[in-house]
């Protein structure tokens, strides 16, 4: 970009140059402006020199908001995005709430996009309506006859840069309800030549990601967990790290059972932390390894299940009991770690008002505020939180218990609180740090009678909640049901004759965490791996069955089929050639639509090469079109490469695996070739961060099955499957 202002430094600006028009949205929902160069406004921030600074309410975890928020305004604004900078909203819900979440600021579920689309092109209409009016009256002429581009002014014989207008567009009144431009008026949403505003940075080593801040005089903390759910400090004998050059002190974390190392720098603080004697009381601690924990699971679906989802029971089993075909799977799925490429990491500083200041790539800025509160005792003014750019996160930085940020909160409370207090975990910390997408057991049982239709379809689920016990109980449980459990089984979009679906909660061995699709990352690979399963006892082909249970003008068989027959057309669905083989998958998640097919050579037991993946996603109004292409490709890649071979295992409540070398993440030959297409759509935006995962699996597994097993049980390495 042109113009890389920081937030100071574009305030330095502005005052110098006597104005700043500031627009969005007050608390109540109207559009505000404001004429004063203050470092807390909404939305847009335009000066009389001509910058332009978006303020992105979403974290940017490599999802792209930072790109698509500053779009929707430039693109209404009538500004180049080599014309705009941006920087992250502070913390406050009145008027950064994400709408989709309450009254809460925060980023996740893959609805950025949604959430904002409306709102930041409103502000961004705003804007531009206000720098027209300013100029009509500069000029004596109709607004109706000045339109802005580029970033200049022009219409009536005139034109001009837009900066000469702020100082009289800040004294106007925010329009009420600015128009916004008709789709054929769009010049960057939707162009799919637009690449991301973030990505030279992030390419040449110029982004800041948290781990690269260091404060003056700042201290580095790990910290020691008990490593079982459950366990107790019991001692702490710190003397062999004393002669550790940096080492600085260690204490217990109050409430936390947990030590905090300090040191001058990073290796020593883990030096430190391995020299030490800790003993942990695991008289109340988990104990249980993986089998017997996978063993628990499959025996809860042989019971009665505990929540009737959908479906009445008893008028399936009659159904299916009485059909001429009857096929049954049991489906198992192991705890995962998100293991983003930064570390879990963030800097607690001291404020010269006593207050403190919050350095981090969380995600829930107020679940942040409330937790710091606690922890510090101060009030919510008292606390600043900086916002910085994440290296991933896959749902990791977003805990309902803020875990990593009020380890650092609390390691500076009890220091002497003088200096910035960093606090760094290890590869290893985060591996084995207990946050995983709980493991889950499915068994589905489907009658078919002698056309090969479907008749019944019992599905039982076993797993671990992620909701129960948290402060989100009162919004995703719905009479008792994790509604993450279950989402992508009862409303797929499929219309399934006779299914029953019935959910029962099993014991956490781990603090359970959303992963990149939360529940559809197993619903939807049990889903499109039975219904491959049905097509085969019924003697159909897959794609036919799929679209046979998408009749119907329903918005979800609608668009369903949509990227079906996209898919199906662009991978050129049919008969493979000889030593290659297909398999399909389709998953509506987080209001989009995807379809993937992917195509194998070689065998199960020479090993399987993935030669291609073709996705079809309808995801609305691809807003940066570029962008989407990318989220598809990441999750195509983070849902196959966790398939293939990854898995969190415990030994007596122990974790397994510590780093990359046991936690194997997608290697580059893994896919041969990836191939995205963005059905056309005038549909609002839906998210793209995460409906990429959940068909990439199951395709995967229905093409190994053309000619191999039914893998069934994931990691794929575990049930036979080798690959190239």
């Amino acid at each position: 970009m042109t113009n890389k202002l920081s937030r100071r430094g574009f305030l330095k600006t502005a005052a110098a140059a006597g104005a700043v028009l500031a627009v969005g949205v007050r608390p109540d929902g109207a559009i505000a402006a404001t004429a004063d160069a203050v470092p807390f406004s909404p939305f847009v921030r335009l000066s009389t020199d001509g910058a332009v600074q978006i303020i992105v309410k979403h974290a940017e975890m490599g999802q792209g908001p930072a790109t698509g928020l500053t779009t929707l305004i430039a693109d209404e604004l009538g500004v180049a995005l080599e014309q705009v900078d941006y920087e992250f909203a502070p913390s406050n819900p009145q008027l950064y709430n994400n709408l989709h979440m309450g009254p809460m600021q925060g980023t996740g579920g893959s609805n950025a996009m949604a959430n904002s689309f409306v709102q930041y092109r409103t502000a961004g209409a705003a804007a531009r309506e206000m720098l027209i009016a300013a100029a009509a009256q500069e000029w004596g002429v109709s607004a109706g006859d000045l339109t802005i581009d580029s970033g200049t002014v022009s219409g009536a014989g005139k034109s001009a840069p837009i900066g000469e207008f702020v100082v009289k567009a800040a004294a106007l009144e925010a329009p009420s309800n600015p128009r916004l431009k008709d789709p054929s008026e769009f010049k960057l949403i939707g162009n799919a030549s637009l690449r991301r505003i973030d990505g030279a940075p992030k390419t040449n080593g110029t982004a800041k990601y948290a781990m690269d801040l260091h404060l003056d005089n700042q201290i580095v903390a790990t910290v020691m967990r008990s490593p079982r759910l459950g366990g107790k400090l019991a001692g702490l004998d710190a003397s062999a790290a004393s002669g550790i050059r940096g080492f600085i002190d260690a204490r217990e974390l109050p409430g936390l059972n947990a030590v905090a190392i300090y040191a001058d720098h990073t290796w020593a603080a883990f030096q430190a932390r391995d020299a030490m004697q800790v003993t942990w009381d695991d008289s109340e601690a988990e104990k249980r390894s993986s089998d017997q924990i996978r063993a628990d699971m499959i025996a809860a679906l042989d019971d009665p299940a505990t929540y009737d989802v959908h479906g009445v029971e008893a008028e399936t089993r009659t159904k299916i009991d009485g059909a001429a075909k009857i096929v049954e799977e049991t489906f198992y799925f192991p705890l995962l770690a998100h293991a983003p490429m930064e570390p879990l990491n963030c800097t607690v500083e001291p404020a010269a008002d006593g207050g403190i200041i919050l350095h981090d790539a969380g995600q829930p800025p107020t679940l942040l505020h409330n937790a710091l509160m606690q922890v510090t005792g101060l009030p919510w003014e008292k606390i600043r939180i900086q916002s910085m750019l994440s290296g991933g996160s896959f749902g990791r930085r977003g805990s309902a218990t803020m875990d990593y940020q009020v380890e650092a909160a609390m390691a500076f409370m009890v220091s002497d609180r003088s200096r910035p207090v960093k606090l760094v975990w290890a590869r290893e910390d985060d591996i084995t740090g207990g946050f995983y997408r709980p493991a889950f057991a499915h068994r589905v049982r489907v009658g078919l009678d002698e056309a090969g239709n479907i008749l019944g379809w019992d599905h039982r689920i076993a797993g671990q909640s992620i909701i129960k016990g948290t402060f989100l109980e009162s919004f995703a449980l719905r009479d008792g049901i994790d509604i993450t459990s279950t989402e992508g089984v009862d409303n797929a979009g499929y219309v399934i004759p006779g299914q029953y679906v019935g959910l029962t909660d099993t014991p956490k061995a781990t603090t359970t965490l959303w992963w990149r699709s939360v529940g559809h990352t197993h619903t939807g690979y049990v889903m499109e791996s039975m219904l491959d399963v049905v097509a085969q006892a019924a003697g159909r082909d897959p794609l036919e069955l799929r679209l046979s249970l998408l009749q119907g003008e329903g918005v979800d068989q609608r668009r369903l089929r949509g990227v079906l027959e996209l898919a199906a057309e662009k991978a050129g669905w049919g008969p493979s050639a000889e030593g290659s083989s297909q398999g399909i998958a389709v998953v509506k998640s987080f209001a989009s639509y995807v379809t993937q097919v992917v195509e194998v050579s070689g065998t199960a037991d020479e090993g399987i090469q993935i030669e291609r993946v073709t996705c079809a996603v309808d995801c609305g109004i691809a807003v940066n079109p570029d962008i989407v292409t990318a989220q598809m490709e990441g999750g195509i890649g983070y849902g196959i490469g966790h398939a293939m071979r990854d898995e969190i295992t415990l030994t007596e409540g122990i974790v397994d695996q510590s780093n990359f070398p046991d936690y194997e993440p997608l290697r580059i030959n893994d896919i041969a070739a990836i191939d995205v297409h963005i059905l056309p759509s005038a549909e609002a935006p839906s998210g793209v961060g995460e409906p990429g995962v959940p068909p990439a699996a199951p395709a995967l597994a229905n093409a190994i099955a053309v000619s191999g097993p039914r893998v069934t049980e994931l990691p794929m390495v575990n049930s036979g499957v080798t690959f190239a």
